[in-house]
């Protein structure tokens, strides 16, 4: 039986974030520090397995997010069959960074060359 996987806009996620529910960010430690929501929790999806019984969306689902919404699609699938309920971000980081919402960029992602 397949899981409908629910999804959510930036400004849904906007809006369910602001009433108290909880991100969660499936892409990997690299992509991580290069950018990222600053309410935001890391759990990758190299590591679900493991720690996916730390996503907990709180009174309300748990907002998935990975780079354009593909991972994140198949972990709230995960997630759902596991009885945790999860929707996905659509459009991912992409469309969280071009709809204009917080992000946190690593400082060293700039190069920098000094003679």
């Amino acid at each position: 039986m397949a899981v409908e996987v629910h999804d959510v806009d930036v400004a849904e996620a906007r809006r369910r974030l602001d009433a108290g529910a909880r991100l969660f960010d499936v892409r990997e430690q690299g992509e991580w520090d290069e950018v990222h929501a600053p309410e935001a929790t890391l759990v990758p999806m190299s590591e679900l397995v493991a720690r996916w019984q730390e996503i907990d969306g709180g009174d309300q689902p748990a907002i998935v997010v990975c780079h354009s919404g593909a991972r994140s699609a198949r972990v709230v699938a995960a997630l759902e069959q596991s009885g945790v309920p999860a929707v996905n971000l659509t459009g991912g980081m992409v469309a969280w960074e071009q709809a204009g919402q917080p992000v946190v960029r690593d400082a060293q992602g700039e190069t920098r060359h000094e003679h």
